[in-house]
């Protein structure tokens, strides 16, 4: 399937008699690239003696070192390995907080040049208006960005939680229809009413298979992997352990293995990969994925460290950049377009050192990046970038005189708190005995406590603010805030007093979105996101300085888990406890639990 983008390079269909001249002999290649080692990601080794012959953006030919005589560029490999350039099966955009234009850079210089964004977190707030809006960003960029449909939006039904949009199974089928980029139906976060075959979420699986589109997957605990796969879901990027990863390896379900710094929640690839290396299972339906990076780690642990992450846990070198490059074609059914050398594919390649760390990224046969850095042709990509419409710059919709902290209780109660813990994925429910007491510090001092608050911010209820406490998050003065509250993107707020909350969120009212920390009524680091409340519309190193500096004061504030696994906090799909701005909501009951309930 071809992506209609500036960057195409020609459908092969029309391009197979110049091709096959170049690799005959009979007419000159573009480009030339010699003294190469080659990475086969077909037969898992690499091949010594090698140079490629381009012609429009494609790869003509492989052939011995030195066969061509004639005057065409040449590009010296200087004995270094040509790889097929890296091909990301998920991840999200909106995680990086900046636009598809901005994440291409540092893809490129990671040596990314494919990626299969789930952009749910934009669907939760602009609806179809923002996969679109999306969606023609990805058209700008110097970059293949394909699209599995948001499935899940909002993630739980509307007595749970309020989200700006939703995507209904009649959307989603119009999405397909009108977006040759829409090319499967993305992750299925509401897992547990997949397995209990709720209508919605079957009419939205339904809408892709009728479409010869696979279904992307998400879940949590060994029972419901039968009845997930029996729903018509083929992969999945949430293998956590061993154990999981073979259950639905065995129950047919492709395996994304998510690397990730290692103090986030998204490293679970040296856990799940001992199904391969342990288990003696094949990797030839494995492949390594990213699913969310800030702007700072979107540098640093791209898709390449993830794949030097698998060798590492004991891969082989050429099957780590295969699990890395052509599983995740193949998955999609591009395997014939991307992810390999062969002739006729795309000239997406990536010049590697012998540690697998990319020096130079062709991109459609054009030199992207050179030496590890951008070079004229790409800084002119990325300095025309896509203008998103005027309406996502004001998503932030709150009214005023908002309560932000719950009443003291007068009577011994029993609070019903989330604790948080690394890695910050699952939040364990806990229950605490509170005793009357003068003030809210005397609780937190006693238990570790401190207030969370998610405020809805789509101007859709009447000023929803939902009251819960967070147990072990050691936050000891001030306040942390967001507008990223996965799924439904509502602002979360945690702080030790209300003055300070108030602060940050007045922050993030007048930026239209962002994260910040807030110190004795003082921000003292913010990335503003104004668009959508989810993306900056800056280049990503001036992105990734800014997360920099949120990061240092986030730990400087003694936040037990970093800001994206704060973020994650109202994610209303994942055990054992949440917060949403309709208030705390257990897990898989998907039942509403209010804050306290007296002890006597």
């Amino acid at each position: 399937m071809t992506k209609i983008t500036r960057f195409s390079v020609a459908p092969l269909s029309g391009m197979t008699r110049q091709l096959a001249d170049v690799a005959s002999g009979r007419a000159e290649p573009d480009l030339v690239i010699t003294g190469a080692r080659a990475l086969s990601t077909y037969s898992q080794r690499t091949l010594p003696g090698k140079e490629f012959w381009l012609s429009g953006g494609r790869i003509a030919a492989m052939m011995p070192a030195g066969s061509y005589r004639g005057a065409a560029p040449r590009y010296d490999a200087g004995g270094g390995i040509i790889a097929p350039g890296l091909v990301d099966p998920h991840i999200h955009i909106e995680s990086s907080m900046i636009t598809a234009c901005a994440y291409a850079e540092a893809a490129l210089l990671n040596g990314t040049t494919t990626i299969f964004c789930d952009s749910h977190e934009i669907g939760n707030v602009m609806d179809v208006a923002g996969v679109e809006a999306m969606l023609e960003d990805a058209r700008q960029a110097p970059l293949s960005i394909f699209l599995t449909v948001p499935s899940t939006v909002p993630a739980t039904s509307p007595e749970l939680e309020t989200a700006g949009g939703d995507l209904t199974p009649e959307k989603i089928a119009a999405l397909f229809d009108k977006w040759p980029e829409a090319v499967a139906l993305g992750e299925k976060m509401d897992f547990v009413p997949v397995a209990m075959s709720d209508p919605r979420s079957h009419a939205i699986i339904q809408a892709a298979l009728e479409r010869g589109r696979p279904v992307s997957g998400h879940v949590y605990g060994r029972e419901f992997v039968a009845a997930y796969a029996a729903g018509g879901v083929t992969d999945t990027h949430e293998a956590i352990d061993v154990d999981i990863a073979e259950d639905l390896m065995e129950a047919g379900i492709w395996l994304f293995l998510r690397g990730g710094p290692p103090t986030t929640p998204w490293h679970s690839l040296p856990e799940a990969i001992r199904v391969i290396t342990e288990r003696g299972a094949s990797p030839k339906r494995v492949a390594v994925c990213t699913d969310d990076r800030d702007a700072d780690d979107l540098m640093l642990f791209g898709l390449d460290w993830v794949t030097r992450q698998a060798v590492a846990c004991g891969m082989k070198p050429e099957t780590a950049w295969s699990m890395g490059s052509l599983h995740g074609a193949t998955r999609f059914g591009m395997g014939d377009e991307i992810g390999g050398l062969g002739g006729g594919r795309r000239a997406d390649l990536v010049l590697l050192d012998d540690d697998l760390k990319p020096v130079n990224t062709w991109y459609g046969g054009e030199l992207m990046v050179e030496h590890g850095k951008v070079t004229p042709r790409l800084d002119q990509a990325l300095s025309q970038p896509y203008r998103y419409p005027e309406a996502a710059y004001h998503t932030v919709k709150l009214p005023k005189g908002l309560k932000l902290t719950p009443d003291l209780p007068t009577a011994p109660v029993i609070a019903h708190a989330i604790r948080t813990e690394l890695p910050g994925i699952t939040l364990p429910h806990e229950k605490i005995r509170l005793e009357p007491a003068n003030d809210w510090q005397s609780h937190f001092d006693t238990h570790g406590l401190c207030f969370v608050t998610v405020v809805e911010r789509h101007g859709k209820s009447q000023g929803n603010v939902a009251h819960g406490l967070l147990s072990n998050f050691n936050l000891k003065a001030g306040a942390v805030a967001s507008s990223v509250g996965h799924d439904s993107h509502n602002i979360i707020v945690a702080g030790t007093n209300e003055a300070d909350m108030a602060v940050a969120l007045q922050a993030i009212e007048a930026a239209q979105g962002g994260v910040c920390v807030v110190m004795d009524g003082q921000v003292t680091a913010m990335v503003e996101l104004p668009v959508a409340g989810l993306l900056s519309d800056k280049r990503v190193g001036v992105v990734a300085e800014e997360v920099k500096a949120l990061k240092v004061e986030w730990e400087k504030a003694g936040c037990t888990i970093p800001y994206m696994g704060f973020n994650l906090i109202p994610l209303s799909v994942i055990p054992e406890i949440r917060i949403t701005d309709k208030g705390l909501v257990l897990v898989p009951e998907m039942a509403i639990q209010p804050l306290f309930e007296s002890a006597e």
